[in-house]
């Protein structure tokens, strides 16, 4: 088990990888070796902190910085609140993502104002933070190039048609995340990160008990997993 694990954080090591350098302009490892040389320390204790106290961490951090990158670039526009419940964060899409993936960033940021107040951006921070959580779930690290600006604009609608749905086909899946530049490796590599989270009952229930009037069960799941009855108790 643990190696298929580690199998699973590498394959996602190189999809996330791809997601952070994507679509970025002018970016490079040393962008804040003048400005705030301490940087990736301050985030790393900070994350390690969050990730000590609480065991969603990794999982809702992970999860933040996917649906951040795949509407509109990774530029932590995933985390602008508005009082008009109008945001990114706010679309049906987004509802479920966990609370501890924007408190890793938030108290990321406070470490890192602290002592660089004004200079470093939620989206490199939200960046750092996600390789942070793959090594502490016991993947590899990599190196992070940095430059990313933050988003100004983030609107609930632009979420529709970005993001992957738990009923999409192969076909649905391999073309959304080759509008991103990705392959169906990356697909794979991406779906794997479920391994270290969990998934929400409301998003399968359908092909466990309402498939359809004659199937009540998804003919196409393995009985193993449908459970004897025809769903999971």
């Amino acid at each position: 088990m643990e190696k298929i694990m580690r199998t699973v954080l590498m394959a996602l090591l190189m999809a996330f990888t791809m997601l952070i350098s994507k679509g970025e302009g002018q970016l490079v490892e040393n962008f804040y070796s003048s400005s705030c040389p301490n940087v990736e320390s301050m985030v790393k204790q900070a994350v390690t902190n969050k990730f000590t106290e609480t065991i969603t961490t990794g999982q809702a951090t992970l999860r933040l910085f996917f649906h951040d990158c795949f509407v509109e670039g990774c530029d932590a526009s995933v985390i602008i609140s508005s009082p008009n419940g109008d945001t990114e964060k706010d679309a049906e899409e987004n509802i479920s993502l966990p609370g501890d993936g924007f408190d890793t960033v938030i108290k990321a940021k406070q470490a890192v104002e602290a002592s660089c107040p004004g200079v470093v951006s939620c989206a490199d921070i939200l960046a750092l933070a996600t390789r942070d959580v793959i090594g502490l779930l016991g993947g590899p690290s990599f190196n992070v190039e940095l430059g990313r600006r933050d988003g100004l604009i983030s609107k609930a609608s632009s979420v529709e048609g970005n993001l992957p749905k738990a009923n999409f086909n192969l076909d649905q899946l391999n073309a959304l995340f080759a509008k991103h530049g990705l392959t169906q490796t990356d697909v794979i590599a991406l779906s794997g990160a479920h391994t270290v989270g969990f998934s929400h009952c409301d998003q399968f229930a359908n092909r466990l008990y309402s498939f359809s009037s004659s199937n009540p069960v998804d003919p196409t799941l393995d009985p193993t997993y449908a459970g004897p009855n025809g769903g999971v108790p």
